[in-house]
């Protein structure tokens, strides 16, 4: 696309906001980047995993295109007239790590990218629960792997399940997760109930290769829930 054709940046970011408040009631940073092209959601994900130090490393532009477009998605915000909440982001690891977004880390850059902006249209209630879902801690997420031949980084040990971290895969005994039962996919109401039932769990996936995508297996989850529920 030539300079002249290029499409401004302010309608970008727009078009982005709108269709995620659209879609949400709500529109994030997160969801702008990933709107207008700037951030992988795949790489979202690895950052939320605790792979990635801090998001502005894999945002694909320079600081001073990262700071105009956050300008730009304030100011829409504001003018719209939506009401910003900050938001808690903590990784998908047992540790619950708070997440870093810049690469400076300066507290008022991180408050701008955890401050959601909520429709001003919804009752109050509903803001209050569109709030407490964002905040929410991710549920952590374990791999059986199709390669069977790995070796977890912390203890040289391996298993039938991992999870992933920063330096590589790492063995459910190394992250405290193996005192946990694997409940299979397949019957819905069991799985609710035992997830309500049990303080800890994960989720559990498998790649597909068909479908190119992680796919659930079932849940990790406390022996004494699955045994009450049962």
């Amino acid at each position: 696309m030539s300079r002249k054709n290029r499409i401004p940046l302010s309608d970008r970011v727009t078009k982005a906001a709108e269709a995620a408040l659209a879609a949400d009631h709500f529109v994030s940073a997160i969801d702008v980047l990933v709107g207008i092209g700037w951030l992988d959601p795949g790489a979202v994900e690895r950052w939320r995993r605790g792979q990635i130090d801090c998001l502005e490393e894999v945002i694909q532009t320079g600081p001073s295109r990262i700071s105009e477009a956050m300008r730009l998605f304030q100011a829409w915000a504001t003018a719209r007239g939506l009401l910003p909440t900050e938001t808690a982001y903590v990784d998908r690891t047992p540790h619950r790590r708070t997440l870093r977004f810049s690469q400076s880390g300066d507290p008022a850059i991180e408050a701008a990218y955890r401050t959601h902006w909520v429709s001003p249209e919804l009752s109050e209630k509903k803001r209050e629960r569109i709030a407490t879902k964002a905040s929410r801690a991710p549920e952590l997420v374990v791999i059986q792997p199709l390669n069977t031949e790995w070796t977890c980084h912390r203890c040289g040990g391996t298993g039938d399940l991992l999870m992933m971290e920063k330096p590589g895969p790492a063995c459910l005994r190394c992250v405290g997760l193996d005192d946990l039962e694997f409940l299979p996919a397949g019957d819905a109401l069991l799985t609710r109930r035992v997830k309500a039932n049990s303080a800890r769990y994960a989720v559990v996936v498998r790649f597909s290769r068909t479908r190119r995508r992680y796919e659930r297996q079932g849940l990790l989850v406390e022996p004494r829930a699955l045994a009450d529920v049962r």
